[in-house]
């Protein structure tokens, strides 16, 4: 006798259900998606310890009748295709006719439905594929479909079940990507009778955002919109100041789908290159409308993934839309100052201790400011007016940048008062307050756009070493400068055999005059040869370009002269994206003086 034997309807649905039922958040986002297939206007959904003892799905649909309702819980049994040729346009969100019948196979089952034109609805019951005839029932039109005691015949699953505010929070994560798809639905959320979202109708997105992951996520939200070879492109996007620790909040949607898809990822991702920390992930809301044909969401069992005809295409539209709308945008970084304490006295120890440290600098700052507009200040203050010559010998950041860059600037810009702190920061006043500036991410910012420009340009400038400088090379670094001898080339290195594995440093770029040859080669040759770096030819270069600008860049600790100062704060002005470093760190901090008057509590006089 055989052993190869087939398996009968019920353990094919409990199978299934394997793959489509991960947790109760995953009976709700299926019920949730046939809501919506059955335009749905309004959909309640009530759970009970975390979805492990109830999930209810009430909605306002087309509902169903007796018939239908007896083939919804049949395996492969749907509304959504009729033939081979609907696979290829799919424009509903539950096509696979596999979720009912494997809930059904795991759980008590029970489904009421009443179509528009009934008297009467209709109610069926499954208690783990044992169905009970339908009977008639008393409901309003729509459906309500619930779920109890899920895997309570299967102890082996329902052992893997999380904590209840596990549950309870993945569940609210399928409800907001359903509410973000879908802000022309009235959506309310319950667990354990206890309301946690009302979402009326159209309510304005940014505040739909708000209402599901707080207004910390949705404040200063901008909002970005293409339309270009029949794809619609709308995003919100945050500024870098509010990127997060995870990619949490970035959130991708495809015709009212919730989707994950690796080159949209990396189109957000670029979009923010050189503008965020390292480590940080951009805040992202992002909704495409293409034609259906142009993707294939049956892909995965949970249909969270696609494959798109021309990823390519999808990949460099977000990106443009996005990157275009950040270099166009204000980055620079607001102070938050906290407000001053009122009473000492009335606090903790350890709170007054941080209090007065807060105090004192508040009071350094006022005394600051108050030596900085006096004339017999013992601060350096600067008056751009005298045009102050560098001392011999000194690096002349005017020189540098505008002898490599070929920038042309204002030869006599505005009178400006400004100073020089720690030999690190520059402060100079604004309309509306002051700014304070970080002097070496400024410059690197400065000289990587000129990087940039002049490598577009063709190659940089390099001048011929007096003395070549000669550095030992391992076979597997040999071979690293060999496929990157274009890269080098393009950076104005000129190399040279010496002897056996041993190379010269014949011509090095003018920019990184100030740059030990050498050492540049060093770093440069161990970020060839980092295999876990894995970057394409155009994202190493810029990972080169951000080194050299850093290297190239004044340093902090490194006293500049007047004319130096007037140099950088022009050129700030006259250079893109100066509100960060290459490297994604604020180069300018902001305050207002209406932040100052609060601290100083000069509000109301």
């Amino acid at each position: 006798m055989g052993i190869i034997r087939v398996l009968d309807d019920n353990m094919i649905n409990m199978i299934a259900a394997g793959e489509v039922i991960e947790r109760p958040a995953s009976i709700v986002k299926e019920l949730l998606e046939n809501s919506l297939d059955a335009k749905t206007k309004k959909v309640t959904v009530r759970v009970e310890d975390g979805g492990k003892k109830l999930i209810s799905v009430t909605d306002d649909g087309i509902g169903m009748d007796q018939d239908d309702i007896q083939k919804a819980v049949l395996p492969h049994a749907t509304s959504k295709i009729k033939t081979s040729d609907d696979l290829i346009s799919i424009s509903t969100l539950g096509f696979r006719g596999e979720a009912l019948a494997s809930i059904a196979s795991v759980s008590k089952l029970s489904i009421t439905s009443r179509t528009a034109d009934s008297i009467q609805a209709n109610t069926l019951d499954i208690d783990c594929g044992q169905s009970q005839p339908i009977m008639p029932s008393s409901a309003d039109y729509g459906t309500t479909i619930t779920v109890r005691d899920l895997f309570y015949k299967l102890p082996a699953r329902r052992k893997f079940l999380k904590t209840t505010n596990t549950e309870i929070s993945h569940i609210t994560e399928q409800f907001t990507r359903i509410a973000l798809a879908h802000a022309d639905l009235d959506m309310t959320l319950i667990h354990n009778d206890r309301q946690i979202y009302r979402l009326p109708a159209n309510m304005p997105l940014k505040e739909r955002i708000e209402k599901l992951l707080g207004k910390n996520i949705s404040a200063d939200l901008i909002e970005v919109q293409q339309s270009e070879k029949n794809n619609d492109i709308t995003a919100l996007i945050a500024k870098p100041m509010h990127a997060r620790s995870t990619t949490k909040f970035q959130y991708t949607f495809l015709n009212g789908r919730y989707i994950r898809d690796k080159f949209i990822s990396h189109a957000i991702k670029e979009a923010y290159r050189g503008l965020l920390e390292p480590n940080k992930h951009p805040v992202a809301f992002i909704f495409l409308k293409v034609p259906a044909d142009s993707y294939d969401v049956n892909v995965h069992p949970t249909k969270i993934e696609v494959r798109f005809e021309n990823a390519n295409l999808i990949h460099s539209q977000v990106l443009a839309v996005l990157r275009e709308k950040l270099l166009g945008m204000d980055l620079d970084v607001s102070a938050n100052i906290s407000p001053p304490a009122a009473h000492l006295a009335d606090s903790p120890p350890a709170e007054q201790s941080e209090q007065a440290r807060r105090q004192r600098i508040r009071e350094a700052m006022a005394g600051f400011f108050q030596k900085s507009t006096s004339a017999n200040s013992s601060q350096k203050h600067l008056n751009f007016s005298d045009h102050a010559k560098p001392p011999l010998g000194h690096n002349n950041l005017s020189n540098t940048f505008n002898n490599s860059f070929g920038l042309q600037t204002e030869s006599s810009p505005p009178e400006t008062k400004c100073l020089q702190l720690h030999n690190s920061y520059i402060v100079t006043q604004t309309d509306d307050g002051f700014i304070v500036i970080d002097q070496h991410a400024l410059h690197e910012r400065i000289i990587y756009e000129g990087l940039c420009r002049k490598i577009n340009e063709g190659q940089l400038e390099s001048q011929r070493l007096l003395i070549p400088e000669t550095f030992e090379l391992t076979d597997i670094q040999t071979e690293a400068l060999k496929e990157n001898s274009g890269l080098i080339a393009k950076l104005g290195i000129e190399l040279e055999d010496f002897g056996p594995k041993t190379m010269a440093i014949q011509s090095f770029p003018t920019i990184l005059n100030k740059v030990n040859p050498l050492d540049f080669m060093t770093d440069l040759i161990d970020m060839l040869t980092e295999k876990d770096l894995g970057l394409d030819a155009e994202r190493l270069l810029h990972e080169v370009l951000d080194m050299a600008a850093c290297k190239a860049a004044i340093k902090a600790g490194q006293p500049l002269t007047d004319s130096e100062i007037e140099q950088l704060l022009t050129d700030k002005d006259a250079v893109e994206r100066t509100s960060r470093c290459p490297h994604g760190r604020p180069t300018t901090i902001k305050f207002s003086i209406n932040e100052l008057e609060k601290q100083f509590k000069r509000t109301g006089f």
